[in-house]
């Protein structure tokens, strides 16, 4: 089944150039379905990129999902079109008597901050509290994970000695974890930050089940046991290139920034990087799709009553 999103956003474009199968909204409508709702908080300064990667990843599961997306107005985005903005954006007010099988909330550049002194943190606490009672599984990325798990638990980010940037080797900690169906038991993801929660600190809340760990890059899938919280530490809707443009950008601002690791061969940044992470990327999405497809109810209104 294809993802829905309107018909002039940049990634719908790209989706069909890449055959990956899309709808638009009017040809969706037609259907005597209920396509799953999922609301992506972008948070990341590159957002067309953001929007492709994980519209890419819902597009490969065999149900009909209706894309909405959400920003914090808070804080105008520097990187993007005032009128992209307008045309494919609502905020959290905008979307307040929703409900939505789903919800991701990225990462933003702001891991160096403390989490008060973000300019947008009175709203993220508020779209963090909004999921609770409105949507059936959240998925939280990078600092998105951190944040949530600073505002519902009370942990503390901690900054590493150097940035944590490469692709790096997990293994699973559950065998019988629906979001790891099909996994192997090594898989990679890339990791791009420089802070961490430690692995003691999340075994400290009673609640959380680490899924997912790495032995260089530390806990990368914690969850509750309903999935109805989902932290995701690294990146694994990554597209080839989105380390590589990192490292380049940051060596062409006269940054301090250490080749990837495991990324490109050799560690050597003149060849062309080798992706690794796909194919378990695509699983995990697929695998969170069908756990709200079999937790979330039919009548969206219900959402939420059981909790």
């Amino acid at each position: 089944m294809p993802v829905i999103i309107p018909s002039n956003l940049p990634a719908n474009r790209i989706m069909r150039e890449e055959n990956i199968f899309v709808m638009d909204k009017e040809r969706a409508e037609k259907q005597d379905i209920r396509p799953l709702e999922i609301a992506l908080v972008n948070l990341m300064p590159t957002k067309i990129q953001t929007e492709t990667q994980f519209v890419r990843l819902l597009s490969n599961t065999p149900i009909q999902i209706n894309v909405e997306f959400i920003q914090t107005i808070t804080y105008e985005s520097k990187n993007i079109s005032e009128s992209h903005m307008k045309s494919f954006y609502k905020s959290i007010k905008d979307v307040k008597n929703k409900k939505f099988d789903g919800m991701i909330i990225t990462g933003a550049p702001v891991e160096l901050m403390n989490f008060e002194d973000v300019d947008y943190w009175d709203e993220i606490k508020e779209i963090l509290d909004f999921s609770v009672n409105n949507v059936t599984s959240s998925m939280y990325i990078c600092w998105g994970a951190q944040a949530a798990m600073h505002h519902f638990y009370g942990l503390e980010k901690k900054e590493l000695p150097a940035k944590m940037f490469g692709v790096f080797e997990h293994e699973k900690r559950d065998d019988t974890c629906m979001l790891l169906n099909g996994f192997d038991d090594i898989f990679y993801v890339p990791h791009s930050r420089h802070t961490e929660i430690t692995t003691k600190d999340i075994k400290k809340v009673d609640e959380l089940i680490i899924l997912a760990e790495s032995n260089d890059a530390g806990v990368h899938i914690a969850v509750t046991d309903d999935y109805s919280k989902i932290f995701i530490m690294g990146h694994s809707e990554y597209d080839p290139e989105t380390l590589k443009n990192e490292y380049d950008r940051d060596i062409s601002q006269g940054k301090s920034i250490n080749v990837p690791k495991n990324y490109y061969p050799n560690d050597n940044p003149k060849n062309p990087p080798f992706v690794k992470w796909r194919g378990h990327a695509n699983l995990l999405f697929k695998n969170w799709i069908n756990i709200i497809y079999q937790e979330t109810p039919y009548n969206i209104s219900e959402i939420g009553k059981k909790k």
